[in-house]
């Protein structure tokens, strides 16, 4: 390794000669590659917000197993099955609770701008928290105490990561102040504040008791319910536990038991395979990393063939082909290692702006600055290895 260290210390960096003797090439290259870079972090930023906002109130859900109906598409189309499934599931050793959980999308009004957008309203006993949020949870504390807000009539916790303009009605609300406004005409009464955030399927979230879910949607059965959240007794081992509630509900057609791990795997895979939104995401990518392709090749292709006689003399003077190579792949590393650096700063600028403009969980992670600077070093490797060919066809008769 000393020795590999020492060769690379003496030998003349060629590549980096050529390329700062040229810098208006060099820079048009550095700025394709940025460019390529930024096509790749905003098409993985999206796909990965999408992913991470549809799935966050599955990350939130207070339980280990959860029961859908086995025609259920996603959060927001789960079609329902029947209350008695969740009794059935107590018959199984392990299981501690087994809670239902109702859930539609539904328009309503900004209580500041009085403009109408979609929501998703999620209903179930505030007597068992359902999700493992801290301020709904406060609240629900604070209930025990007092009275039971969300059990009031037409009352709901509103979503303070909700997309849009919110900031009047979230300090009015934080001010114990009363803010109402309207779903299916009818009024409610917004009583406290939680966070999930925006997602692809609704501007935000509201949470309410399951008797109110009801009165909101008066067609919905008090015995159909979307989703059912089981807890495992401590010592259990929760894969296991589904494994034994598959069995016993082997003969149930209207139900599906899936793992919380699963039940957010369930989503992601709707939003992968099921939407086109996906697969546009996943174009996004190839269309950046095959831009990227063109643009090094271009300026390599260049580089070469404006520098051929000189290759053809190193190879009359007995320079082996390898040595040829590693200067072209050594212009494509440092144009890779350059160009990706303005192309990560402006990502994360964008992904910030896009973050405040959206309410998108879309954030600079470090796995994901690697994975693309890897794609750019392969991308630049790539082109490379096609600008190579000219090099090994460099005579020297040919040339003089």
């Amino acid at each position: 390794m000393i020795g590999f260290i020492q060769q690379l210390q003496r030998r003349t960096p060629l590549g980096w000669l050529q390329l700062n003797r040229h810098k208006s090439r060099f820079l048009v290259a550095l700025s394709g590659i940025a460019f390529a870079d930024l096509l790749i972090f905003m098409q993985t930023g999206f796909q990965a917000a999408l992913y991470n906002s549809n799935t966050r109130l599955h990350r939130s859900l207070e339980a280990d197993i959860v029961l859908i109906n086995p025609q259920a598409r996603n959060i927001a189309n789960l079609s329902t099955f029947t209350r008695r499934r969740l009794f059935q599931t107590m018959d199984v050793p392990g299981v501690k609770s087994a809670e239902p959980m109702y859930i539609n999308t539904v328009s309503w009004k900004n209580p500041q701008t009085r403009k109408e957008t979609m929501v998703l309203v999620i209903g179930f006993n505030p007597d068992k928290p359902a999700f493992n949020l801290p301020e709904v949870n406060s609240q629900l504390d604070k209930i025990k105490l007092q009275l039971d807000k969300i059990k009031l009539p037409d009352t709901v916790l509103f979503d303070r990561g909700s997309r849009g303009d919110y900031q009047e009605a979230i300090a009015q609300i934080e001010q114990g102040k009363t803010v109402t406004t309207e779903i299916e005409r009818r009024t409610i009464t917004v009583s406290g504040l939680f966070k999930i955030g925006a997602s692809f399927i609704a501007d935000g979230s509201l949470i309410t008791s399951d008797q109110n879910f009801l009165r909101l949607f008066p067609r919905r059965e008090p015995g159909s319910v979307n989703l059912g959240l089981i807890q495992v007794q401590p010592g259990y081992d929760p894969q296991q536990v589904a494994t034994a509630l598959q069995k016993h509900l082997a003969n149930e057609q209207d139900v599906k038991v899936l793992t919380k791990e699963e039940f957010v795997k369930f989503e992601e895979h709707y939003w992968q395979t099921n939407t086109a939104i996906g697969f546009i995401f996943s174009l996004g990518v190839s269309m950046g990393f095959i831009v990227g392709v063109i643009i090094v090749y271009q300026v390599l292709s260049t580089d070469v063939n404006a520098h051929m006689k000189e290759y053809a003399t190193f190879r009359a003077m007995g320079y082996q082909n390898r040595y040829l190579l590693s200067v072209v792949f050594e212009e494509a590393i440092i144009m890779a290692m350059f160009g990706f650096l303005p192309g990560f700063a402006i990502s994360t600028g964008l992904y910030a702006l896009t973050r405040s403009a959206t309410n998108l969980p879309l954030y600079m992670t470090l796995a994901r600055a690697v994975q693309v600077l890897i794609m750019t070093i392969i991308m630049c490797m790539i082109s490379g290895a096609i600008a190579t060919r000219k090099v090994l066809a460099a005579d020297p008769a040919d040339m003089f």
